[in-house]
């Protein structure tokens, strides 16, 4: 009669037995993978669930526990008790395992800070069933946990969690929050997916409460940025007047983010009113001074001219990516793999007051399957068409001026293609493509999209979607300046 587990041998001796074949797997998987491969008539009985209910109920009941954990929330009276057992918690770290191994009695005593008392018996349950629910506000909580206790897999799978959920819509915004926390702990791979969310949906973060937590250090830091995607230059003023009311920075700091305003691309009648009615520019108006004058100079005067006496490629007179309908266009290409599509669009000549009633037309061809020539349909001596490999093609955008002007003197122009998703329900950028006027095309242009997938993550209800931005770019004369 063969006996169960349960009822003849201590739960200790089950947990052992148990884990170290789940370890003995782990390193021999992929001999098993072998054997399992080469017996092709094989069947695979998978009771992972089952063991993982199992594992789950005994961290519950505490059935054979030999260590008791006691959770101590740093500067509370607040004690929490969790029955363990020392197998599992040493086979999941190695800081538990030095731990249980140097123990003097049945219990360890763990001080945790309040964020990650709360959140610990969640952390055992994952050290126990390999799997973990959690908030946006418990990421960082449970990643302190798994950075301190040597949880490497939790580890990474919390910074993946993080990067793609940066986009969820929270109460005050968790974007900054992150940030900071990347920064703290030198996690680079968060800290950059963090600030490009922020700098290429800058106009949303704008409008959220998020906008005020914001750092010092991280605000001259976006300020500094000419990839932000945002309506226009004053949006970010205002922005930027709404943060320092409510921040009250010292004056330095005031200064220096109010000197990082590129003055040039506001249109200087929303310049004169915000000498007269804005607050903020009325208290720091000496400060700025100069560059008020100098973006007025750049208004009343063609660019050729002004780039006689001026550095014309300093930041003030370099666009952001501007959304506004001056500077480009939105495009939604509906079944995008079906054939080519053309579409035409104004934009100024350039954000100088100066040629503020001169416009580009500019013509934009997206081509779902493009072809190099040698890998084209040819057509033999009868004339029949030879078939053509259209596997083998890519998606192409060209972006083109219809015409040529002696306007364009002086200036190039810059090319950016921003092609957004959906995430967690919001529209949010996906990627951004850059290529200049010599160019034509972006030659990366969406080389790892599959866009025959209905749910792509590089579509929107089976749509692409697009914003082509054009940004003039003014170069300095080479000439003697008198």
């Amino acid at each position: 009669m063969v006996r169960s587990c349960e009822q003849e041998i201590p739960a200790w001796v089950c947990v052992g037995t148990l884990l170290l074949l789940i370890h003995s797997v782990t390193v021999s998987g992929a001999a098993l993978k072998h054997d399992v491969a080469l017996d092709s008539g094989a069947t695979v009985l998978n009771h992972t669930m089952n063991l993982v209910h199992r594992m789950e109920t005994l961290l519950a009941l505490g059935n054979g526990s030999d260590v008791t954990l006691r959770v101590e929330t740093i500067n509370t009276d607040e004690v929490k008790v969790i029955q363990a057992h020392s197998l599992v918690l040493m086979l999941q770290s190695d800081v538990f395992e030095e731990l249980l191994l140097s123990r003097n009695s049945s219990s360890v005593v763990l001080r945790e800070t309040p964020d990650c008392a709360a959140v610990f018996e969640k952390f055992v349950r994952y050290l126990y069933c390999g799997d973990i629910s959690l908030r946006l506000d418990q990421a960082i909580s449970l990643h302190k946990l798994a950075s301190k206790y040597h949880v490497w897999g939790l580890q990474q799978g919390l910074t993946q969690y993080m990067t793609q959920h940066l986009s969820s819509d929270s109460p005050t915004g968790h974007v900054v929050g992150w940030y900071n926390y990347a920064l703290q702990i030198g996690d680079i791979t968060l800290r950059d997916s963090c600030l490009q969310y922020l700098s290429w949906n800058l106009s949303s973060v704008l409008q959220s409460r998020e906008w005020g937590s914001i750092s010092e250090d991280l605000l001259l830091s976006l300020l500094q940025r000419s990839d932000l995607i945002l309506q226009s230059e004053l949006e970010l003023y205002e922005a930027l007047e709404g943060w320092i009311n409510q921040n009250q920075p010292v004056r330095m700091t005031a200064e220096s983010a109010l000197r990082a305003v590129r003055y040039g691309m506001i249109p200087p009648q929303h310049l004169f009113r915000l000498q007269k009615h804005s607050p903020l520019m009325v208290k720091y108006y000496e400060s700025i001074r100069d560059l008020l004058y100098l973006a007025f100079q750049f208004h009343s005067a063609s660019p050729i001219q002004l780039a006689k006496y001026f550095d014309v490629n300093c930041s003030i007179f370099t666009p952001r990516n501007y959304l506004s309908s001056a500077w480009g266009s939105p495009w939604i290409i509906n079944n995008p793999t079906r054939d080519d599509r053309s579409f035409s669009f104004q934009t100024q000549l350039g954000p100088s007051g100066h040629d503020s009633s001169k416009r580009v037309t500019w013509n934009a061809l997206f081509s779902p399957r493009w072809l190099p020539l040698s890998a084209r349909s040819t057509y033999t001596e009868l004339g029949a068409m030879q078939p053509t490999r259209t596997e083998g093609g890519r998606p192409r955008i060209i972006v083109t001026p219809a015409t040529s002007s002696p306007d364009f003197a002086g200036v190039s122009f810059q090319k950016t293609v921003i092609v957004m998703t959906k995430q967690q329900g919001k529209v949010v950028v996906k990627h951004v493509y850059n290529f200049h006027q010599s160019t034509e095309e972006a030659g990366d242009f969406l080389l790892d999209a599959d866009l025959q997938r209905r749910a792509s993550e590089y579509l929107i209800d089976s749509s692409l979607y697009l914003h082509i931005v054009i940004k003039p770019l003014y170069h300095t004369l080479l000439v003697a300046r008198k």
